[in-house]
């Protein structure tokens, strides 16, 4: 947490929590340099659906080529703020208004997850044409993985027994016009892994394309880069991954590879800050009752993890009795929910924590309030803040 972080939650009222804020100048940072450990050859595109909040995405437009997203909702949101930015729309079960509404919107990029939605598309076009790729489903070994999109029976893309009969359909139709394959097949990869699996899967797209004599200028190979909540130092090595593409495209002359991170982009910046109401005991279990809960961030309820936490100490107590808290043992984190599952953290030590006192999780800035079931007990939305500026640099000493 920068300082300037947590200069701004110091100044927060308790009224204020729980809050997101957004660190835009550290997303900026991240994202700078994620750029530039890319090849020209590799084009970036984010993945709206990690967080649609529109500060983010302005920040990310300064270093992205577009946006993906996967309905109609997210096409409008885009379209409406960034009028001019190229985005993809991919995703499953595309009903006929929402496929009306990409080509009306002059989508960059359409995937294709079926022979099904490739037939309606013709049914849709008119007079106008579209650039598409095919979401392919391929039969590769993945190993173990957070999240497998496909490698094994999925509703994600196309299985390749389809192929040639959406290859008969685009052929009949001079209005669609076939630029690539799209394989995003697993989430939660590291480098190494994810440059294996991009290896299979250009080597597979050069030789089907050889084989169907077709001329495909673009490979889209997903997201999934991974992130580990449990050990926030271990971080996607960008670096690495961009000097493998590298290599790999030494292989591909003229082929385009795009990439759709969303979580390993934006998570490092947001923060969700609230205040510890109660500290309990229950059956001799330490239990920190916060402001907010999973609703707000339902992150560590989908995935199963404790989110990483900072405790913010406040000194000032003014009530008349004496403040509960817990020494050196460890505490579950949960919010006001009517839920045993509301629960944010699960006995993590701590060394000192105090009803009053502040908890900043972090790693907020993906998946996390856009994914959250909002309006469960109906109690009140978060704030949400914004930090674009620099730190300031330490004067100078003659």
């Amino acid at each position: 947490m920068r300082d300037e972080v947590e200069r701004h939650i110091d100044g927060l009222a308790d009224e204020d929590l729980p809050a997101y804020v957004y660190d835009l100048h550290a997303l900026h940072e991240h994202t700078r340099a994620l750029r530039a450990a890319l090849p020209e050859r590799v084009e970036l595109l984010y993945a709206a659906k990690a967080n649609s909040d529109p500060e983010l995405l302005s920040a990310l437009s300064e270093h992205v080529d577009g946006f993906e997203v996967a309905s109609g909702g997210e096409l409008h949101h885009i379209r409406g703020h960034f009028p001019g930015t190229p985005i993809a729309f991919g995703g499953p079960g595309k009903t006929p208004r929402e496929l009306a509404g990409a080509l009306d919107a002059g989508v960059e990029r359409l995937h294709v997850e079926s022979e099904q939605e490739l037939r309606l598309l013709t049914t849709l076009l008119g007079d106008r044409t579209v650039d598409i790729l095919l979401r392919v489903n391929l039969p590769l070994a993945l190993g173990p993985v957070a999240l497998a999109m496909g490698g094994q029976p999925s509703p994600f893309g196309l299985d390749p027994a389809d192929l040639d009969r959406c290859l008969a359909i685009i052929a009949a139709d001079r209005r669609i016009r076939l630029r690539g394959v799209h394989v995003h097949l697993a989430s939660g990869l590291d480098a190494t892994a994810h440059l294996a699996l991009a290896d299979d899967v250009l080597a597979w797209a050069r030789d089907w394309a050889h084989a169907h004599r077709l001329a495909l200028s673009e490979v889209n190979i997903g997201g999934g880069m991974g992130v580990d909540y449990a050990r926030t130092e271990q971080k996607f090595d960008w670096p690495a991954f961009g000097a493998g593409l590298q290599r790999l495209l030494a292989r591909h002359p003229g082929l385009t590879v795009r990439i759709e991170p969303g979580r390993s982009v934006t998570v490092y910046c947001g923060w969700y800050v609230t205040q510890v109401l109660d500290l309990k005991r229950s059956h001799g279990q330490a239990f920190a009752v916060l402001r907010g809960g999973t609703h707000h961030l339902r992150t560590p309820a989908t995935k199963q993890h404790n989110q990483p936490f900072r405790i913010l100490p406040v000194d000032a107590w003014n009530r008349a009795w004496d403040r509960p808290e817990a020494h050196d043992e460890p505490v579950t984190l949960v919010g006001q929910l009517c839920t045993p599952k509301d629960v944010l953290a699960h006995r993590v030590p701590v060394e000192r924590l105090r009803t009053g006192d502040r908890i900043a999780f972090a790693m907020a800035g993906a998946y996390a309030w856009n994914i959250s079931h909002q309006r469960f007990l109906m109690h009140p939305a978060p704030a949400f803040h914004h930090l674009d500026h620099a730190p300031v640099p330490a004067a100078s000493h003659p």
